[in-house]
């Protein structure tokens, strides 16, 4: 047997093939926990209770400087850490799932791309990506590692300040003053940049929430990966789902804001479970191959 996951989830990967066998074209929800392997924090511990300080509202960062200021120096130092991370086993499994035809789409909360990167299409990020900003006055976009450059260039005594890393490219510092610190405005209109995110206390846009709604209306089932599901956005597609009678698996360590929903729910880490649930999956394809080496086998 392979050692890179426990006993235990040697049931938990038979009931996840047999989910996904019986509905091909499963639609994926993921969430920070598939990302944690990756090295980016996430919110919320097993028991679904936020961690750290409350998150920076939308309103807030648009009609607040001092907010503004605030978030820019935290994520001028937490985003190159960020900007490093690469795409982990579960990210990679994933993908593998979407290419034999199992998984559909990948709807994700994550702002980090990790899904693109290791392979995974016809990804819907809900809340936006991290890697791009947005000029809220003209429209223009901007990769977030051009800003990077302005910010430093800007603020060269906080470049390179040691701070540890906070989910979504924030990092665990507070400055002692901000009154000099110099936010790059568009080099287009002058106008206000935002990483083109949904902050908390935003909706999320109707063209994505309809792209949602869409693919869950073409997939077999659902499976939610690494999610909690206490922000909304998670949770309804999870409502919809149950309201559409289509069955729901979970893979997630602790509780969720759906577990009432779910006909089979794994708790075994995602960068373990699922490349042993790929593997699981395509040795099914070849009747008598061996199983030696396979989780399961």
């Amino acid at each position: 047997m392979n050692q890179d996951a426990p006993d235990a989830s040697m049931t938990e990967v038979a009931e996840l093939a047999a989910f996904l066998e019986n509905h091909p074209k499963t639609l994926v929800l993921s969430g920070a926990g598939i990302s944690t392997a990756s090295g980016i924090p996430d919110y919320r511990d097993k028991d679904g209770v936020r961690r750290g300080k409350a998150p920076i509202q939308g309103p807030d960062f648009r009609n607040k400087e001092a907010v503004r200021k605030r978030y820019w120096a935290r994520s001028m130092l937490g985003w190159p850490t960020l900007a490093q991370t690469r795409p982990n086993a579960g990210h990679h499994a994933v993908a593998e799932l979407q290419a034999s035809g199992h998984v559909s789409a990948v709807l994700t909360q994550n702002v980090d791309g990790l899904h693109q990167q290791a392979g995974s299409s016809d990804v819907i990020e809900l809340h936006g990506n991290i890697h791009t900003v947005v000029c809220l006055d003209c429209g223009m976009q901007f990769s977030r590692s051009a800003i990077q450059a302005l910010l430093e260039h800007a603020n060269p005594g906080l470049a390179g300040a040691a701070a540890a890393a906070l989910p979504d490219g924030d990092a665990q510092f507070e400055p002692d003053a901000l009154a000099e610190f110099h936010i790059p405005g568009c080099e287009r209109c002058g106008g206000m940049l935002q990483p083109d995110v949904v902050f908390f206390g935003d909706g999320v846009p109707r063209a994505r929430t309809e792209a949602a709604e869409q693919a869950l209306a073409q997939a077999g089932a659902l499976l939610v990966i690494g999610s909690s599901l206490i922000v909304f956005s998670g949770y309804r597609v999870c409502r919809m789902a149950a309201a559409a009678g289509k069955p729901i698996a979970a893979i997630n360590r602790g509780i969720t804001r759906a577990d009432q929903l779910f006909s089979l729910k794994a708790e075994t880490a995602t960068e373990l479970i699922l490349p042993a649930l790929a593997r699981h999956l395509q040795g099914s394809k070849y009747a008598g191959r061996s199983s030696a080496g396979s989780l399961v086998g």
